[in-house]
C-alpha cells in the first residue's frame, strides 16, 4: 500500500490510506464527499475488497472504484466491472499502469 500511496503522490493526488478495510468503510461513511476515488486491494484484513467495494457504492453510488490484486479467483475483470468497479488493476503495481487507470477512472481519458 505504501508504495502505491507514494506513486499516487508523485503523480499529484493526495493520498488517505487505511490498512483496514472497516476503518477505510467508517472513514468512508463520514466523509464520502471527501474522496474523487477509491482503490482497494481484494486482499483487505477484516473484509474483502470487492466487499467493500459494495459496502461504498451503498454510501455513495457514482465512487469511482479501483480493485487492485495479484491473482484471484474470487473476482475477475468482468465481474468487477459488473459490479460497478470502474478498473482492475494487477500487482505489482508499475506507475504508468496506475496513472492511466487512475486518470480513467477518473473520467480523464489517456490517449
Amino acid at each position: 500500500m505504501e508504495i502505491g500511496k507514494q506513486m499516487l503522490e508523485r503523480l499529484g493526488y493526495e493520498v488517505t490510506t487505511r490498512t483496514s478495510s472497516i476503518e477505510a468503510l467508517e472513514l468512508f461513511r463520514i466523509k464520502p464527499d471527501q474522496f474523487d476515488l477509491v482503490i482497494t486491494d481484494m486482499t483487505m484484513p477484516q473484509m474483502t475488497g470487492d466487499r467493500l467495494a459494495r459496502e461504498l457504492m451503498q454510501i455513495r453510488p457514482d465512487i469511482p472504484i479501483i480493485i487492485c490484486t495479484g491473482y484471484s479467483e474470487r473476482i475477475t475483470e468482468g465481474k468487477a466491472k459488473g459490479m460497478g468497479i470502474k478498473a482492475f488493476v494487477m500487482k505489482p503495481l508499475v506507475m504508468r499502469d496506475l496513472a492511466n487507470t487512475v486518470r480513467k477512472a477518473l473520467g480523464n481519458e489517456v490517449n
